[in-house]
């Protein structure tokens, strides 16, 4: 009985021996393990305008952010459609909708983005009433870590947040004080961040050097909807739309050609700097 037992366990090695050399050399490398060319190339765009729906955003005193974005974003939509050839784009609303901020990077990703273009205008505490010191011109935010005393900018970005019916749950993994949440976007910083202020800093070069517009400049700040966009990101507050001045510049049809004009461009230069035409 003793040998018997001995002996089974002989053949079931023998045959888990057999079984393991068999699986070796009939194994067929599923379709993620199978090398890819690590040529890159630059050919989806994702822009996002800011608001929409149920979220008006900043309101100057006739207008509100979300129509202002909306019709940046389309038109600079068909100038890339129709100016830059190779290079598909997606917008993340296309009408007065509202999305959640979680969606619209999740459109980014499931859509393959190269960039992410985030449209928005700013605002400042100050009002609508005119003034000789009202803050004016552009801004170009990519995603950082919060700062013990969050910049205005971020806090009034992500204020958007609240009028989700489970902003708690969506945003739980946006928690820094969770190590391994902080693990997970320190790898989105460190992997995008020089492309993201190189193309912020691309643009900021056109509004001011080409259009004349004052700036803020490229800031890192912690901007919700540009967090989890797995590509370089950079929201770009196009002006204050409670300055009266401003107003009516983001509003005009010049204006707006302006501003496309000079994203354009900014996108045309970043292809050349990473080296996919």
């Amino acid at each position: 009985m003793i040998l018997n037992k001995k002996l089974l366990h002989i053949i079931a090695a023998n045959c888990c021996f057999v079984s393991l050399i068999f699986c070796l050399c009939s194994f067929t490398p599923g379709r993620d393990t199978i090398p890819v060319s690590s040529a890159f190339r630059f050919k989806t765009v994702i822009i996002d305008a800011g608001h929409g729906g149920k979220d008006p955003g900043a309101r100057g005193s006739y207008s509100v952010e979300k129509n202002v974005t909306l019709a940046i974003a389309k038109k600079l939509k068909i100038a890339i459609d129709t100016g830059i050839k190779g290079l598909n784009t997606i917008m993340t609303r296309t009408d007065d909708t509202f999305i959640p901020l979680n969606q619209r990077s999740a459109i980014a990703n499931q859509n393959h983005g190269n960039l992410f273009i985030s449209i928005h205008c700013n605002s400042s505490p100050e009002g609508n009433a005119a003034s000789s010191h009202k803050r004016k011109g552009v801004l170009l935010l990519v995603y950082g870590f919060h700062r013990l005393k969050e910049q205005e900018e971020a806090v009034r970005e992500n204020s958007s947040i609240f009028i989700e019916k489970d902003y708690k749950q969506n945003y739980e993994s946006y928690d820094e004080s969770d190590p391994s949440n902080a693990i997970i976007l320190n790898a989105y910083i460190q992997k995008y961040r020089k492309q993201s202020i190189l193309f912020g800093d691309l643009v900021n070069a056109e509004f001011t050097d080409t259009n004349g517009r004052s700036s803020e400049g490229v800031k890192e700040q912690g901007v919700l909807v540009l967090a989890h966009s797995a590509m370089p990101a950079v929201l770009v507050e196009t002006g204050f739309i409670n300055n009266p001045e401003e107003e009516d510049y983001l509003n005009s049809p010049d204006g707006q050609n302006e501003i496309v004009q000079s994203i354009i461009t900014a996108i045309n230069n970043y292809r050349k700097a990473i080296g996919s035409l």
